[in-house]
C-alpha cells in the first residue's frame, strides 16, 4: 500500500472508532454518573458518616467509632454502641453492614475470647460482614483504646 493511501485508511479508520465510542446521548451519561452525598453529623474536619447515593443504592461510610472507659471490654462496647448509633442516623442497620475494620491498640492475644464474646452478645454471629481485626500501637487520643470503622449497603428509598 503506497504511504498516502495508508495515511487515508489510517485516518478513516481512526475516525470511525473515535465516533464509535463517542456517546450517543449525554443525557444517559449524565444520569449514569449522577449520585448524592449526605453528611451525617459533621465535625470539625470529618463527618460521623458519609451516605453515597446512586442508581438506588446507598453506601454509607462511617468514621471510626470509639469508646471510653477503664477497659478494653468498656471501650469495645461503647465502640459498637456508636457504631450502631452512627448506622441509626444514617437510616441503616448492622445487618447493611458489609465490612468493618477494629483496631485496637496494644493488642494482646487475650483480648480476641473478650473480643468474639462481646461481638456474638451484641452482633451475632451469623450472616456476618467482611471483618478486620488490626493491633495499633495508638489512635487519635492516648485514652482510646478501641476504634470500630464500617463499610454499609443498602437500597435507596
Amino acid at each position: 500500500m503506497k504511504p498516502i493511501k495508508l495515511k487515508i485508511f489510517l485516518y478513516v479508520g481512526l475516525s470511525i472508532l473515535l465516533a464509535a465510542c463517542q456517546p450517543q446521548h449525554s443525557e444517559s451519561i449524565s444520569k449514569q454518573t449522577e449520585l448524592t452525598k449526605t453528611y451525617i453529623d459533621p465535625g470539625p474536619g470529618y463527618s460521623q458518616a458519609v451516605v453515597v447515593e446512586a442508581h438506588s443504592i446507598k453506601t454509607i461510610h462511617i468514621s471510626g467509632q470509639v469508646g471510653t472507659g477503664p477497659n478494653f471490654e468498656s471501650q469495645f462496647k461503647e465502640a459498637l454502641n456508636g457504631l450502631f448509633k452512627t448506622l441509626e442516623n444514617s437510616g441503616a442497620t448492622f445487618e447493611d453492614v458489609v465490612k468493618y475494620n477494629t483496631y485496637i491498640v496494644d493488642y494482646q492475644p487475650a483480648y480476641l475470647d473478650t473480643f468474639r464474646t462481646i461481638r456474638k452478645e451484641l452482633l451475632g454471629d451469623e450472616d456476618m460482614p467482611a471483618s478486620t481485626l488490626v493491633g495499633v500501637q495508638a489512635l487519635g487520643l492516648p485514652e482510646w483504646k478501641v476504634e470500630i470503622e464500617a463499610i454499609a449497603v443498602m437500597k435507596s428509598d
